[in-house]
């Protein structure tokens, strides 16, 4: 009897920007339940964004609860559970009471979230100082990062700063919720909070240069004393009171966590040759590349390189974009017939980008031929900062050649050239990181944004190189669910999950005869962000 067919499961909780989801999977990959479920977003004004943490949980619980039943099979058979979310500050008091971290007083509100820039001053001070954990950053660090963050708020909110009992990552708040479990994974504090993962210490130096010498004087105690690899088994597995609320046996494995384009990584760059050849690219609200590596490589505006952060024992070099999926609704929302598009796209039952996407290969007569609906038309769609090559969070989008035009012709212009952009941009990191050293044969891709064919092939034209996609089209929840494997013991190790529970289902090729176009697109793309660059103080 194989795997896939003695009944027993996995369970992948993936927790996003805007949602929660949760999916059960066989031994083999193949996925047999999912569930969704929308989650608050609160915005004020200075860029801070919030959650809750306890409205996160509800969540969790609920769509834990619904994708188990969805799949068939009885809860005796669970393996193993394994959660990604992506990389918020949870701040919780004495006995997990929740603490407001922003103006609003509202408890509730405890999560500072990753595209919050309230710290840019604070992580531009930082930077300034020039310690040298930074070159395990990139060279600067961001303020989607969590020790900028702790400063905004003990120079802020220095009551809240004193009354925390711990300053969680969201994926280290789910596995503690589950556990009970104060260990955190080697992914979220290596990647987010300057963990030396590779020397495996924190640098107290720098926390004490910095102003947060309050965390070295209590020996890290609320950020992290114990550090674990992705796959770990935490606690004794679930608790009563988590069981009760998941719907799962007390004591279930539940694995370290992992940041959520990670999980996206660990579920889509064993395909192929694998994961030292495959960047992956997480393509969701945000985007995220993830570059694995045998020795450490030093990418300048790269974040890393990271040890055992995603594969355990391999380098991790990480870029990306704080806005891709939203940069392009962003755009999309600017244009005269955006109103008009959308009630006709919900007509069809679709969203807007994948209207516009199945409209632009009609008209074109194929995805590759699509770029040249763009007629023009160039955009740059750092809307929110460039994540990477350049570590600018003060960058802002440009859109160049728009006439008059208020038609959803027009409209459709503007959406590929977006998309266009976002594969320029994809193209600079791989740029950067082949000029450090690091050659990527192929882009493994994954997340929500990313499942348009016409998204996949014009991303494989802009940027010269394969796109492949991966079998099951969830590799985010599957990544989540082969930690859930490796704790419960289906599986030896991560790199052995990844072989067996991933494969490839299509590979989307650059098409030779629009490889020239783009490259003048291109060389576009960078004189306007270099224009922008000069333009920015005036």
């Amino acid at each position: 009897m194989s795997d896939g067919d003695s009944g027993r499961f996995v369970i992948g909780v993936d927790v996003g920007t805007g949602s929660v989801r949760a999916g059960v999977f066989d031994l083999t990959g193949a996925l047999l339940g999912v569930a969704k479920r929308d989650i608050a977003l609160f915005r004020a004004p200075g860029n801070m964004v919030e959650q809750s943490s306890r409205d996160i949980w509800e969540a969790v619980c609920t769509c834990v609860r619904e994708a188990v039943s969805a799949s068939g099979r009885p809860t005796s058979a669970a393996m193993g559970i394994g959660f990604d979310a992506t990389c918020s500050l949870v701040v919780l008091g004495e006995g997990g009471v929740a603490l407001p971290v922003g103006p609003s007083e509202e408890p509730d509100r405890n999560i500072v979230v990753w595209m919050d820039h309230r710290a840019i001053a604070q992580a531009e001070r930082i930077n300034a100082r020039g310690h040298a954990v930074l070159d395990y950053v990139g060279g600067r660090i961001s303020p989607e990062m969590q020790t900028p963050k702790l400063l905004w708020l003990k120079e802020n909110r220095p009551e809240i700063f004193d009354r925390a009992w711990q300053f969680f990552d969201l994926p280290d708040f789910l596995t503690w919720k589950a556990t009970g479990d104060l260990a955190r994974s080697t992914c979220t504090v290596t990647c987010k909070w300057t963990y030396l993962a590779h020397e495996k210490r924190w640098a107290a130096d720098y926390f004490e240069e910095i102003g947060l010498g309050d965390l070295v004087r209590e020996d890290f105690r609320r950020i992290g004393e114990r550090i674990v690899d992705p796959g770990t088994a935490l606690g004794a597995g679930l608790t009563e009171d988590a069981a009760r609320q998941l719907g799962l046996p007390v004591g279930l494995p539940v694995s370290a966590a992992l940041i959520d384009a990670h999980a996206g990584g660990v579920g889509s760059v064993g395909v192929g040759e694998g994961a030292a050849s495959n960047l992956g690219y997480v393509f969701g609200t945000s985007s995220c590349t993830m570059t694995s590596t045998r020795e450490p490589v030093f990418v300048p505006g790269v974040w890393g390189p990271y040890y055992s952060a995603m594969v355990p024992g391999m380098w991790l070099s990480e870029g990306g974009q704080s806005a891709a999926g939203a940069a392009i609704d962003q755009l999309l929302s600017f244009h005269p017939c955006a109103q008009e598009a959308q009630t006709l796209a919900a007509a069809t039952g679709q969203s807007l980008p994948v209207f516009l996407a199945d409209m632009a290969i009609d008209k074109a007569g194929s995805a590759s031929a699509a770029v040249r609906l763009a007629r023009g038309v160039h955009v740059v769609p750092e809307f929110l900062g460039n994540r990477a090559p350049f570590a600018e969070p003060h960058a802002r989008g440009l859109i160049a050649g728009l006439g008059m035009e208020r038609d959803l012709e027009s409209l459709l212009s503007l959406y590929i050239a977006g998309l266009c952009g976002i594969g320029y941009g994809l193209r600079q990191i791989i740029d950067a990181q082949r000029a450090a050293g690091i050659e990527t044969r192929s882009i493994a891709i994954s997340g929500g944004a990313g499942q348009h064919a016409l998204t996949r092939q014009l991303l494989a034209d802009a940027c010269g190189l394969s796109v492949i996609a991966p079998a099951g089209g969830e590799p985010v929840l599957l990544g989540s669910a082969m930690l859930g494997a490796v704790a419960g013991g289906a599986m030896e190790n991560l790199p052995a999950a990844m072989q067996a529970m991933s494969r490839a289902e299509t590979a989307y090729a650059p098409d030779e005869a629009t490889l020239d176009l783009h490259d003048r697109r291109y060389e576009a793309f960078r004189q306007l962000q270099a224009a922008a660059r000069k333009m920015r103080d005036i």
